[in-house]
C-alpha cells in the first residue's frame, strides 16, 4: 500500500502522473519538483530523442532541445520521436522533436533550437537550466558539457554508445570526478577509435543507456540525489555483459585541470574545431562563428540552375554532382556525400561562398 503522502492531489496537473507518483521514491511533492524542473538535452538523435521523449512523459516542466542536424531515412532505425512523414518533411530534428513532444504532453514547454553547440552559445544554452543531458556522439562537445557544467555547478549524466555496447556516469559538480577526470588527456585523436558507420548500432542499447540516463535524472531532479549511481556503468548487450567501474578515487586522485584547477579551456574556445566528421553519415560539417543570418531565399535563387533545391525555412538542401550540401540560417552546412574536410570545405567555398 501507498504511504499516505504519495497518493496524487486530485489538481488535474497530476493526473497523467498517477502511477508515477504512486512509486514511493517520488511521490506528489518529487512529481512537482519534476514539474518545476528545466533541463538542458544536448544532441537530439539516437540518445537525445529517447531522453527527450522519456523526460516529456515524466513531467519534467522545461526541455530545451539543442540539435545542428536534419533527418535523413537511416536515422528511424533507432531515433524513436521521429517517422516517414518528419524525414519528408526535410525537418531538422530539433524541431520534428518539439512537434511530437507537444502532442506527447502540452503541458509541459519544450524549446527548440537548431543550431551546433559551441563554445560562442554554450553558456547561453546553459542559463536557467537544473540538469543537462548528453545526447551528443562525439567528445568535443562532451567536453564542452563538462567545462560548462563544472563552471556553473550543473548536473549532468554522460552516455555513449557504440555497436551493442554503451557507458554512462552521473557527474555531479563538487561530489562526483568529472569527465576530464576520467579523460585527462582529452578526448582520443580523429580516426583512432571506431564510429557508427564503420562499426554499427543496433537500437536496443541506445534504450537501454537513454533510460539509465533518465532514470538518473529523475533522481536528482525529485530531491532525491543521494540515490545516483556513483559508478560508471558499461553494458554489453550483445555478449550480455554489465560491469560497473568504481571511478570515486579519481576526483581526489588527480589534479583536474577542470574540476581542481578551474580551467575552462574548452567552454574558454581554447579548445575544439568548427569541423566535424558526422557519425554514420558520411558527412561533414562546417560553421563558421563569424558568419551569421544567411539569407536561405537568396541563396536558392543564386543556386538555381546549378542543381535541385529544397527548401524551407529551416534549411535549403542543394544537390549537385553526387554531393547534398544542406545549408542553416547560422551560416552552418552539412556536406553529405563524404568524410574528407578538404572536399567539404571546397564545396562551402565553391556554392555557399568563402
Amino acid at each position: 500500500m501507498s504511504e499516505p503522502g504519495n497518493q496524487p492531489q486530485s489538481d488535474q496537473r497530476f493526473d497523467r502522473y498517477v502511477r508515477q507518483i504512486r512509486f514511493p521514491g517520488l511521490g506528489v511533492e518529487g512529481q512537482q519538483k519534476l514539474l518545476d524542473s528545466r533541463v538542458l538535452i544536448v544532441g537530439c538523435g539516437a540518445l537525445g530523442s529517447v531522453i527527450a521523449n522519456t523526460l516529456a512523459r515524466a513531467g519534467v516542466g522545461m526541455l530545451r532541445i539543442i540539435d545542428r542536424d536534419f533527418l535523413e531515412t537511416n536515422n528511424l532505425q533507432r531515433q524513436v520521436l521521429f517517422d516517414e512523414q518528419d524525414v519528408a518533411a526535410g525537418l531538422p530534428k530539433a524541431i520534428a522533436a518539439a512537434n511530437k513532444l507537444k502532442r506527447i504532453n502540452s503541458d509541459i514547454q519544450i524549446e527548440p533550437i537548431v543550431a551546433d553547440v559551441d563554445s560562442a552559445n554554450m553558456a547561453g544554452l546553459c542559463e536557467q537550466v537544473d540538469m543537462i543531458l548528453d545526447g551528443t556522439d562525439n567528445f568535443e562537445t562532451r567536453f564542452l558539457i563538462n567545462d560548462a557544467a563544472q563552471k556553473f555547478s550543473i548536473p549532468w549524466v554522460f552516455g555513449g554508445c557504440l555497436g551493442s555496447d554503451g557507458q554512462t556516469l552521473t557527474i555531479v559538480p563538487g561530489q562526483t570526478p568529472c569527465l576530464n577526470c576520467l579523460m585527462v588527456d582529452g578526448p582520443p585523436p580523429p580516426g583512432s577509435t571506431p564510429t557508427c558507420d564503420s562499426f554499427g548500432i543496433l537500437s536496443p542499447i541506445i534504450n537501454v543507456i537513454a533510460s539509465i540516463q533518465c532514470s538518473e535524472a529523475l533522481k536528482i531532479l525529485s530531491g532525491n540525489i543521494e540515490k545516483i549511481n556513483r559508478k560508471m556503468t558499461v553494458l554489453s548487450l550483445w555478449d550480455n555483459q554489465m560491469r560497473s567501474i568504481d571511478v570515486s578515487s579519481l576526483r581526489d586522485g588527480i589534479d583536474c585541470p577542470t574540476c581542481s584547477q578551474g580551467k575552462y579551456e574548452w567552454l574558454d574556445g581554447n579548445r575544439g574545431s568548427h569541423t566535424a566528421i558526422l557519425c554514420g553519415r558520411n558527412a561533414v560539417q562546417l560553421s563558421f562563428p563569424e558568419r551569421v543570418n544567411l539569407d536561405l531565399t537568396s541563396l536558392a535563387e543564386r543556386l538555381s540552375g546549378l542543381g535541385r533545391i529544397e527548401q524551407n525555412k529551416f534549411l535549403l538542401r542543394f544537390f549537385v554532382a553526387g554531393y547534398v550540401l544542406t545549408a542553416f540560417p547560422d551560416g552552418r552546412a552539412i556536406i553529405s556525400g563524404t568524410e574528407e574536410i578538404s572536399v567539404a570545405k571546397k564545396l562551402y567555398a565553391q556554392y555557399l561562398g568563402a
